[in-house]
């Protein structure tokens, strides 16, 4: 792709996301999600190969959609109240309608249909792109009418999410299709706490971004695409392989590692809020969740292909990759746990 136009694509996913973020008023934050929709397009599209267009074609409809229902739900809010302020949803229908169309832009089951079979279709930096910065704005839209939507439908789009999650992932043998379901998973996390605390919901969210950043861009470094060809990612990198066994248990959870930071603080607020078998379902569906990460990890550590793969392997060549975001991301999701009261603290 031109580098000219790259950068105006990349601008235009800076200046959508602000946008939403700046906005109080609903027709702003509509526009700064078109906007961030029609940046993201073309980079998904750049590879010109018919899974690519295909992919490209599914989101665009699925965020269309979910933009018309924006666009009504604040239209049908303004008719009853009077007001075009975000701060100021408070027709039920409209909030209902709303709190459904976000779930729909950012993979939320049951609306989750979309997210995989996209995110199979692209190439590891536009996924990188689709699982992190798209989330932000809808996020930001969320925690700011969270205190308006029905508290059941959020739990009950949570602990849906974080089954489906899990559920959908253990069958897969395509690594962007499992960090798809991860996606969907970590979303069911955030969502559940976003009525209760919505700094927790701010700290999985920036947690996620960092683990799934390390966890693509390691895919990225070592061409890896499918489960079978990280088994011969130990002869060619054995550090990288090491860092990246650890970055797939931070993400499902496990102590001493920061994937447990957000888990541990949203189940604390949860038995706060007396929502003890909420918390305790919540628990359950991250043991889910946790067996195809040890599932990945067992392939990368564990075993050497018997067999040739389908996919080009290359041993021991010199990438000519910039490494400083990975080393960053990668140090960043396995040791930020002992933060944990200074992020609390800088967020409360």
């Amino acid at each position: 792709m031109n580098p000219y136009v790259l950068a105006i694509l990349l601008s235009s996913l800076g200046l959508g996301t602000t946008l939403t973020f700046a906005s109080s008023h609903w027709l702003l934050a509509w526009m700064g999600l078109e906007i961030n929709t029609l940046a993201i397009t073309p980079l998904m599209a750049q590879n010109h190969h018919p899974r690519a267009v295909e992919a490209t074609t599914k989101y665009f409809l699925t965020q269309a959609t979910a933009a018309a229902m924006i666009l009504f739900a604040s239209t049908t809010n303004a008719w009853m109240t009077g007001e075009w302020s975000i701060n100021d949803l408070s027709n039920p229908i409209a909030s209902t309608m709303f709190m459904t169309a976000l779930a729909l832009k950012i993979g939320l089951a049951p609306m989750h249909f979309w997210m995989p079979e996209v995110l199979q279709g692209l190439d590891l930096l536009t996924g990188l792109i689709l699982s992190t910065w798209q989330k932000l704005a809808p996020f930001a839209l969320i925690i700011q009418t969270a205190q308006t939507i029905d508290p059941s439908l959020l739990t009950l789009l949570g602990i849906t999410s974080t089954l489906v999650g899990g559920w959908g992932g253990l069958n897969q043998t395509q690594i962007r299709k499992i960090l798809a379901y991860s996606s969907i998973a970590h979303m069911g996390w955030m969502i559940i706490v976003v009525q209760y605390a919505p700094q927790l919901t701010l700290i999985a969210l920036g947690t996620y971004i960092i683990m799934t950043s390390a966890a693509f861009l390691t895919m990225k470094a070592s061409s890896t695409t499918k489960i079978n060809t990280l088994a011969t990612t130990w002869s060619k990198s054995p550090i990288l392989t090491s860092t990246t066994a650890l970055v797939l248990l931070s993400l499902g959870g496990l102590p001493p590692l920061t994937g447990f930071l957000p888990k541990w603080l949203i189940l604390q607020e949860l038995s706060k809020q007396e929502l003890p078998i909420t918390a305790t379902t919540m628990a359950l569906t991250a043991l889910i969740s946790l067996y195809f990460y040890l599932r990945l990890c067992y392939a990368m550590t564990l075993t050497i292909s018997p067999n040739t793969t389908n996919s080009t392997t290359p041993w021991r060549t010199n990438t000519n990759q910039a490494l400083f975001p990975l080393a960053l991301f990668t140090v960043t999701a396995l040791g930020l746990l002992p933060m944990t009261p200074t992020i609390m603290a800088l967020t409360a």
